[in-house]
């Protein structure tokens, strides 16, 4: 017992004198001295919208790629780095620190980044990608923003937590990978291989879309599977799962028009995902938008735990009382069927796309979390404006207009009629999602 009891303490010193180590730049090679020339600084700029940088390293106001932008986490708060030629920006910096930041998740300094920046993702980009990208930076207006010191819980904003965060949930990817992550092989296409490169490295799309735990971390920090955004309490659907947010049924023209003008045949975005359409993948070119398609469309089909789609059978016990539905059906008429038809059939434009979209199986309506439909019926419902769908159409907020009661019926109704089999939501649930919005 006592060798044990002593085996144990010495594990544990041993672990601490890890974590509490000084950590020192991880030495990368210096890039080739390629000039900057006009055509690498475009592929830099395209590069940096592939990967939506300005929007999150621009604060309101602010010059762009200044920094400065909040980022709240369960953790406390963290503000995205000046990209800017300046001193307080990426002045000092060279290319083989850029890349150490985008490889390693570490700052020229030798200081583990925050996760908030998806290194997990970044960690895919080729050198060359690096180097290209970091060209296209040094062009820009410098700015002397000085970036806010991160507002961190302790022990999250200690060194050491960042070194057991990596330990557990960081997977460095090979000096010049192409992200094949799972689900893609050798004998995939061209165009599969580039969407997984773009979907797993620059386009990040696993920062949202995949699930978290408490840590906010997973096995497999590239997962689709879906999950609770923190913080913005919105649902990424499962990529995976067609009845939630997988495109494997959909046509490649139906994907890229989403991606492209943020409405197709079947859907609207709205939420987070509005904001990537419009800052990012409605400026992608289109092969880029066909192999993300294409990637997309090869993922393994699985089901979810949060969807239920138009057909699956209601956990028994979630039927919802009569005189709720009554009370639903009432406030539907009054308030959404204009748009959306008297039986959720939706309307469209006459070239066929959505203008309001059906509410009758659709599958943001059946998702077992009544959280998107919650934040659009209060917030409203507001899709991107797009070269391809430049004004949009709306749905006004309904915050000030119906009660949690009245959210909690009319969202109880449109989940149970016309066929979907989406669960009840109750006035405790809309109340904890109004409660829990951020300002």
């Amino acid at each position: 017992m006592k060798k044990l009891l002593s085996a144990c303490v010495l594990a544990l010193l041993a672990v601490g004198a890890w974590a509490l180590w000084p950590s020192h730049p991880v030495a990368v090679a210096p890039s080739p001295d390629t000039p900057a020339t006009p055509a690498l600084v475009e592929q830099g700029r395209y590069l940096a919208t592939l990967g939506n940088c300005q929007h999150c390293h621009t604060a309101r106001g602010q010059p762009p790629f200044s920094g400065g932008r909040a980022m709240p986490t369960p953790f406390g708060t963290v503000y995205s780095s000046n990209l800017t030629p300046s001193a307080e920006g990426l002045g000092n910096w060279t290319a083989a620190d850029f890349y150490r930041a985008l490889h390693h998740g570490q700052s020229r300094d030798g200081r583990w980044l925050y996760p908030a920046f998806p290194f997990n993702n970044t960690t895919h980009i080729t050198r060359e990608d690096s180097d290209a990208l970091f060209a296209y930076l040094r062009t820009l207006l410098p700015a002397t923003q000085r970036r806010p010191d991160h507002q961190m819980q302790w022990p999250y904003n200690t060194q050491a937590a960042m070194k057991v965060w990596r330990a557990l949930y960081f997977d460095e990817g090979n000096d010049r990978t192409d992200a094949l992550s799972a689900n893609v092989s050798a004998e995939a296409s061209a165009d599969v291989k580039r969407g997984a490169y773009l979907v797993q490295g620059l386009g990040h799309c696993s920062a949202c879309h995949a699930p978290r735990n408490e840590l906010g971390g997973n096995a497999d920090m590239l997962s689709l599977h879906g999950g609770l955004m923190p913080v913005l309490n919105w649902y990424a659907p499962s990529l995976h799962d067609p009845a939630a947010g997988g495109v494997q049924n959909w046509s490649t023209a139906d994907t890229v028009a989403l991606l492209q003008t943020g409405r197709n045949s079947q859907a609207v975005v709205t939420g987070p995902m509005a904001e990537v359409v419009q800052h990012s993948t409605q400026h992608w070119r289109e092969a880029d938008l066909q192999a993300v398609a294409a990637y997309l469309k090869q993922l393994p089909q699985q089901a979810s735990a949060a969807s239920s789609g138009k057909a699956a059978p209601r956990p028994p016990g979630t039927e919802a009382p009569p005189a709720l539905l009554a009370t639903g059906t009432q406030l539907y008429t009054r308030h959404c069927a204009s748009c959306h038809g008297e039986q959720g059939e939706g309307k469209r434009t006459p070239d066929g796309q959505l203008a309001y979209p059906a509410l009758a199986g659709n599958r943001a309506v059946t998702l077992a979390s009544p959280v998107n439909l919650v934040h659009v019926v209060m917030n409203g419902g507001y899709g991107p404006s797009t070269a391809g769908h430049p004004r949009p159409f709306g749905m006004p907020p309904y915050v000030l207009t119906l009660t949690d009661a009245d959210m909690a019926a009319l969202l109880t109704y449109v989940r149970s009629a016309w066929g979907n089999q989406g669960t009840a939501v109750s006035e405790f649930e809309v109340n904890q999602f109004r409660r829990t919005q951020r300002p």
